[in-house]
């Protein structure tokens, strides 16, 4: 008896881990099972047929092996409602996330730290200017959007929650009691703020100039942002100047002004810097290597004889992408159905933004143009000061909802030019400018007349003007462009493409290429939007538009082709920034296209995809001689010696490249690491043209190195190689043969709404990535980086595309991530190993075309059809 009982507790104790293991095994297959069918329920119906309130034919949406929809419908209402349809299917989530974001309302999904993002998106008003907007859109155009509208609605009353998009069952761990309101054609066209933002041009380089101010004397902020170089770097009208050199450091400093800024204000400007910023971080960051690449080569040199045109615009990486890829076509054309178009969009917003139709092909980089200025206001109460009497504020208040706490009440001031974007005078924008005295006369204008005392008790506050907040005509453009069939209707549709402005090029069948310069420009009374101006004074501001006829236009240039990469569009005509792009991308695409059709070389769709994938530094080219004439020892000699040789190529596997990074990082820290902290470098291409003008200045006072305790360009350079050396053995170890760019240059695919929520299994559901890249900034393959953070990618070719326009069938495609927004979904980061390896995919057109290359095909059908 004894015996058996240990053998008995053995025996019972055994069942009892047998029968926990079967336990947590059944737990954990059920709880697969459930995430597999919570994550799957979402997934969108792609084959059979439908029945869909508020159609009134058939439409079939195609799609391809990569999930790309190409719709075909008898109507342009059934088009566009199923194009709502369509984007509901792959990506509401971005849709409501956004719409959030435009209206200020993320508090009510997220709780209470977003507040402070929402109040200064209250502020701008966003959701304010695309309700006028609509109030003034014609009737068609109304009806497309109501159309769209309609579509995504009729989606979701088939669905609800997570079978909309996982995103929401995260949510509701959350916001429980969170349900999607039906979409409106305000949401559409709210985003068209969001993006006009996110571009919104020189208005950081107005705050940093403000912020240099404070430190630095007028000559020296002046250097730290050069002029565009118009004698070194070609310009979009006229290509490259006549003899100018294969590369150049030339750098010509703005006009010096005097110092506006006292150097009591750098914290409180510095706190505008950080709010500033704060927002962009929703789409993607701010910086020099926000732009893109495009350009038009005509037939005379293309082995086709026909247009070729490339564009890769350069964003901030988003998971899913920012972009859409999507097809609208007629089944035949009549008076009732106009489309047949294909390119990119972006959910939420009907339409294709880029991309091409039956007769025509267009591409858009940002034009960069100065079209927000910042003033100081002099405020008292309610009123604020101009031309020395006290004028009434506008004011209103704005309530947020808060999920899980009580709403917040926000007031917000406005002058006549724009929002007062202090906030209130205790806040740190009430902060900025307090005993602010700009000298006038620097400004280039007597403003001095009226109100040069400050009234009694007045309050020293900021206010911004910008064109975006002004209703506008853009959200006809798109439409426009889409039917668009030869230059003077794509001119006509350019016309209303107001905010944001963008670089234009085109192409069509016939064999004509063009550039317009579009957008709602404005013509300052003083100064040149460089800095901030007094606003008590009406001498200064704004005095109208530059008119759409005086804007820059190109129409077959005897060259042959137009480039566009952010650089400027000429030196003649009117002023549209002082802060241009300096030229690198541009040079390197010119010199490439020059070099392609020497000797009567002609171009194929190829070399176009070719050109885009050029990983050439401009800035690595020009020191290497000058690392190379150093006399060195220890491991900056070892630095120098893998640098010999090396032909500036930045592709993920190089070593030189990697280690040419983090040299280059040291440097601009060792340099310029004393200024202000959001002024300093982030590496792109202002600094390229800053540093590269001193390597010619050996003895200049910026060759300076604190923490090696040297002085001299020779000196400083050593001790950067030196310190690079020691960082790149630490990061990627001892030995060079084995350092790659790639290792240090990835890029992660982030969700824009979790995917930095600090819960690491959250932003495993939604992330992906690290993806190992090459490029850098201020290069073609323009996969950015900034310096004051690391060496991960920041900003990149948001997708590429070259289009045939002797066969559109020809033409290739690529996405930074995939058609779908729902994690798991095959499509959902599919496009991006091609991306990484610079390969693309078929962009299937004509109707034979997209039928032969469908995977899956759903007809939609009117209920009871």
């Amino acid at each position: 008896m004894g015996t058996d009982a240990p053998r008995t507790r053995r025996h019972r104790l055994g069942q009892f881990l047998v029968g926990l293991l079967v336990t947590v095994l059944v737990l954990g297959v059920a709880a697969v099972g459930a995430g597999w069918w919570t994550v799957h329920r979402s997934f969108p119906t792609t084959t059979g047929r439908i029945e869909v309130p508020g159609l009134s034919g058939a439409v079939t949406v195609y799609r391809d092996d990569a999930g790309i929809p190409q719709l075909v419908a008898e109507t342009d209402h059934d088009l566009f409602f199923a194009q709502g349809y369509v984007h509901a299917q792959d990506r509401f989530w971005e849709m409501d996330f956004r719409r959030h974001v435009t209206a200020g309302r993320l508090a009510e999904l997220f709780g209470a730290s977003q507040v402070a993002t929402d109040t200064f998106v209250r502020t701008l008003d966003w959701r304010g200017v695309a309700e006028a907007e609509w109030e003034l859109l014609d009737q068609p155009t109304r009806a497309f959007y109501e159309a769209y509208a309609a579509g995504v609605n009729a989606y979701l009353a088939e669905r609800s929650g997570a079978e909309l998009s996982l995103e929401y069952a995260v949510l509701a761990l959350q916001n429980p009691g969170y349900v999607p309101e039906p979409w409106t054609p305000v949401d559409s066209i709210a985003w068209l703020k969001a993006m006009a933002w996110d571009l919104r041009s020189n208005l950081g380089d107005e705050i940093d100039r403000a912020l240099l101010s404070a430190e630095l004397p007028p000559d020296e902020v002046a250097q730290l942002h050069p002029d565009f170089p118009f004698s070194a770097m070609p310009t979009i009208v006229d290509g490259l100047a006549a003899g100018a050199a294969p590369a150049s450091s030339e750098v010509t400093p703005l006009a010096a002004q005097a110092s506006p800024i006292e150097p009591g204000h750098l914290d409180a400007i510095a706190a505008l810097a950080d709010r500033v910023d704060a927002l962009p971080e929703l789409l993607g960051p701010e910086g020099g290597d926000l732009g893109s690449n495009s350009w038009v080569i005509s037939g005379a040199l293309t082995e086709s004889g026909k247009p070729l045109l490339a564009n890769d615009p350069h964003l901030g990486p988003a998971m899913p992408s920012i972009w859409v890829q999507m097809g609208l076509h007629c089944a035949e054309p009549t008076p009732e159905c106009t489309y047949d178009v294909a390119g990119y969009g972006f959910s939420g917003l009907p339409g294709i933004v880029i991309g091409h139709n039956a007769d025509i092909a267009w591409g858009f980089t940002n034009l960069g143009p100065d079209v927000a200025d910042l003033y100081l206001e002099r405020i008292v109460d309610d009123s604020y000061e101009l031309d020395g009497t006290l004028r009434p504020l506008t004011v209103r208040e704005e309530v947020i909802d808060v999920a899980g706490g009580d709403p917040v009440t926000v007031q917000v001031r406005s002058t006549d030019r724009g929002p007062i974007v202090s906030l209130d005078p205790e806040s740190d924008f009430g902060r900025i400018a307090q005993g602010y005295d700009p000298d006038p006369a620097a400004e280039g204008a007597d403003i001095t007349a009226a109100g040069d005392t400050a009234p009694d008790g007045a309050q020293l506050e900021v206010s911004l003007q910008w064109t975006a907040l002004t209703p506008g005509t853009t959200p006809s453009a798109i439409f426009a462009m889409n039917r668009a069939t030869d230059w003077a209707s794509f001119q006509r549709a350019a016309d209303l493409f107001d905010v944001p402005a963008q670089n234009l090029v085109y192409a069509d069948v016939a064999g004509n290429i063009g550039y317009q310069a579009p957008g709602a420009i404005p013509i300052r009374k003083a100064g040149d939007g460089t800095l901030p101006m007094p606003g008590w004074t009406s001498e200064t501001g704004w005095s109208g538009m530059v008119p759409f006829e005086e804007l820059p236009s190109v129409l077959n240039p005897a060259r042959g082709y137009i480039v566009t990469a952010n650089n400027a569009v000429d030196d003649t005509g009117p002023t549209l920034t002082r802060d241009w792009d300096l030229g690198f991308r541009a040079n390197t695409l010119e010199r490439g296209i020059l070099e392609l059709t020497a000797d009567g070389g002609t171009l194929t769709a190829d070399d176009m995809t070719d050109l885009q994938l050029d990983t050439h530094d401009a800035n690595a080219q020009a020191f290497l001689p000058v690392i190379a004439s150093l006399e060195l020892d220890g491991d900056a000699k070892r630095g120098a010696e893998l640098l010999d040789g090396w032909d500036a190529e930045t592709g993920p596997d190089s070593a030189e490249a990697a280690y040419f990074a983090v040299f280059w990082r040291t440097l601009l820290d060792r340099m310029f690491g004393g200024l202000p902290e959001s002024t300093r470098p982030e590496g792109g291409d202002r600094w390229f043209a800053v540093v590269g003008s001193l390597l010619d200045e050996p003895d200049d006072e910026w060759w300076s190195d604190d923490e090696a305790g040297v002085t001299g360009r020779d000196a400083v350079i050593a001790a950067s190689l030196e310190a690079a050396w020691g960082e790149a053995s630490d990061r990627l170890g001892g030995d060079p043969a084995d350092w790659r760019w790639g290792l240090l240059h990835t890029l992660t695919l982030e969700n824009a709404s979790f995917g930095r929520s600090g819960i690491g299994p959250i932003e495993w559901l939604f992330n992906r990535g690290p993806y190992e890249t090459g490029g850098g900034s201020a290069i073609v393959n323009a996969i950015g980086w900034d310096a004051r953070v690391g060496y991960e990618a920041d900003w990149v070719p948001s997708m590429r595309m070259v289009v045939d326009l002797d066969d559109l069938d020809a033409s290739t495609w690529v996405n930074l991530t995939g058609a779908s927004g729902h994690a798991f979904h095959p499509n959902y980061a599919d496009q991006t190993p091609l991306w990484q390896r610079g390969e693309s995919r078929p962009w299937p057109f004509t109707t034979e075309a997209v039928r032969d290359a469908a995977e899956d095909a759903l007809v939609l059908r009117p209920a009871g059809g």
